[in-house]
């Protein structure tokens, strides 16, 4: 899987983890009923963690530790920076990573396809109306052109 992919699909599991812990991601002991999606972010901020050098792990810290509001997107984005960085400089650790990402996205992509007329394709959800422009006519099959009788 490329790298671009993988912190496609990781990405919100890393920003999860470090909103909801911090720098304590680090050393939090992953609870049983712990949500899905923050215990991902968990494994791979650790993981990532474990093989940097001091400097490079004393960085990923003060990343973690800046991410703690999910709304600091200069944080998150940092974050996402670091690992993205540490994934790059080691292709072996990102292999190792890749198993751990939920299957059914395809190196996160999503198909949406609508077919037809008056179709209508989403990839997420729809609140309100849909207005499509097809116009459509029905011609009855014992109906007489018109002018002719």
């Amino acid at each position: 899987m490329e790298l671009d992919a993988f912190m496609t699909v990781a990405g919100p599991a890393i920003t999860s983890a470090a909103a909801a812990y911090g720098g304590a991601v680090l050393t939090r002991a992953e609870e049983a009923a712990a949500d899905a999606t923050v215990g991902l972010g968990q494994r791979i901020i650790n993981s990532v963690w474990r093989r940097r050098d001091m400097q490079q792990r004393a960085e990923l810290e003060a990343c973690l530790d800046d991410a703690t509001r999910p709304d600091n997107e200069d944080a998150m984005g940092a974050l996402r920076h670091q690992i993205r960085r540490a994934l790059r400089s080691d292709p072996e650790l990102l292999a190792e990573l890749v198993p751990l990402l939920p299957t059914g996205h395809p190196q996160g992509a999503t198909r949406v396809e609508a077919s037809g007329a008056g179709s209508v394709a989403t990839g997420g959800s729809i609140h309100g109306s849909v207005t499509t422009n097809v116009t459509t006519t029905s011609a009855s099959p014992t109906a007489a052109p018109a002018g002719v009788e």
